[in-house]
């Protein structure tokens, strides 16, 4: 960092990481925030930027590092989206009333002095990573009716 750069000591780098939407600083490459600084003080000039509040600062270099990083917010909107939809699919259901399946096998494993708590965490992980038991599965899973469970 040079001189000219002295401003960027007022950074608040928590604030513009909660401005941009990211989760960490490790998400904005050093290459990025370095063009960054140097680009704003370029055209507002040492002097200038020296005068300013913190918070505009802040709002000077996330306004600049969203221009530098538009591939990355869009990446970071679309995982958002991705985990979005995997839980609409996975826990709404659910909620919805679908009717769930329990084996009677399933209740035998629990330990019977488990807290709620326990039998909860569970039966959840039994239910939203139910996708990996079907592909060991050598049912061809067309049957009517399970009579072997209870359903809820």
């Amino acid at each position: 960092m040079s001189e000219s750069d002295i401003w960027s000591f007022q950074l608040d780098w928590l604030n513009i990481i909660k401005l941009l939407g990211f989760n960490s600083i490790n998400q904005i490459p050093e290459s990025k925030k370095l063009k960054a600084l140097k680009k704003i003080t370029k055209l507002y000039g040492t002097e200038l930027l020296l005068t300013l509040n913190p918070s505009e600062l802040d709002e000077l270099v996330s306004d600049e590092l969203k221009t530098l990083l538009k591939r990355e917010l869009i990446d970071d909107a679309k995982q958002k989206e991705k985990i979005e939809r995997e839980i609409q699919h996975k826990i709404l259901p659910l909620k919805r009333g679908k009717v769930v399946g329990i084996n009677m096998s399933d209740l035998r494993d629990l330990d019977p002095n488990a807290d709620m708590e326990e039998i909860m965490k569970y039966f959840s992980k039994k239910f939203l990573n139910d996708d990996e038991d079907d592909e060991n599965d050598d049912d061809p899973g067309d049957i009517d009716e399970d009579k072997t469970g209870i359903y809820i």
